[in-house]
């Protein structure tokens, strides 16, 4: 079945002044995706972001989002988008009841409250209602800043870094919000991160973005689950010895000795157990086998560098 493309960035540019924020950018975002935008700070998610809510204009590139122009068919695009970039913001000293009934009518969409009732109750705020926002944790406010974009029945939710900040139970509460819009509301979500572990647990497909250019793009399981995988054998010692046998059990694997206790081989994830098995059977005392996946590794070296 053919996938439709709900975003298409191709090419964007953006600088300020003689800033390069954001220098080759594409990807493409279908109907139906938890899709991850990942890439480590200052690597230019949030401009991208901005990009695609017309905030700020690309100086080159294209953006079309649902088959239109952004630029061309700004009001129509929009009318069908919600989004949350960097914090929500509300009157702290009204409840969340009346923020969104303010937020509706700024909206021009018609909500009854009826339909505010129902959104306040998919957020889990029901009974908070009529609570006023300052008392809120950081969590339940980022949960009422969802119900804010949902509020005009978008097609598309945008999530500029949705869980910085949140302690352990609020990350849990808005990643479960993140899937039930796209299982039970049929929304396309695009959140930007900067942590790979977060979005492997939410999105279906992600790109990858470094230094303002896309790195690399695909489904999440496919990237995630390449059947190579980084290796790294700790020994009480001669790990000279354990590099000896690996290389006669696999002679093809390029092994790199670390240090007289310590190895790493790019290896298939099938052989794992097989050299842990030999190398015990052989008399090397294995004290750690570490696997990295390779995309993992490779994200990690990123944002170190």
């Amino acid at each position: 079945m053919e996938q439709q493309a709900i975003i298409e960035v191709k090419g964007l540019q953006k600088s300020f002044g003689s800033f390069e924020a954001v220098k080759n950018v594409s990807f493409t975002v279908n109907k139906g995706d938890v899709f991850g935008f990942l890439g480590p700070n200052g690597a230019g998610k949030s401009t991208t972001m901005r990009c695609m809510l017309s905030l700020i204009k690309p100086n080159a590139g294209d953006i079309r989002i649902f088959g239109k122009n952004l630029f061309e068919e700004r009001n129509a695009i929009l009318a069908k988008v919600g989004s949350i970039v960097e914090k929500p913001d509300f009157y702290k000293y009204l409840s969340a009841l009346k923020n969104l009934e303010i937020f509706a009518r700024i909206s021009g969409a018609e909500v009854s409250q009826k339909a505010i009732y129902e959104t306040l109750d998919f957020v889990g705020l029901l009974g908070r209602e009529k609570d006023k926002v300052g008392g809120f944790s950081h969590g339940m406010r980022q949960r009422l800043g969802i119900a804010q974009t949902l509020l005009h029945q978008p097609e598309l939710i945008i999530l500029d870094e949705p869980t910085t900040g949140l302690d352990p139970q609020g990350i849990i509460e808005v990643r479960d919000l993140i899937l039930r819009l796209k299982n039970e509301q049929n929304k396309t979500v695009i959140l930007s991160s900067h942590q790979l572990a977060e979005i492997e647990l939410v999105a279906n497909r992600m790109v990858i973005i470094n230094k303002g250019q896309t790195i690399i793009e695909g489904s999440v399981a496919e990237l995630m689950n390449a059947q190579e995988t980084l290796l790294h054998i700790e020994l009480t010692n001669n790990s000279q010895g354990a590099a000896t046998l690996i290389q006669e059990i696999l002679p093809t694997v390029k092994i790199q000795v670390s240090s007289p206790k310590t190895l790493e081989l790019n290896v298939e994830k099938q052989h794992i157990a097989l050299l842990n098995s030999k190398l015990v059977q052989a008399g090397f005392e294995v004290v750690a086998l570490e696997p990295k996946r390779k995309l993992e590794d490779f994200f990690i070296q990123m944002t170190q560098a």
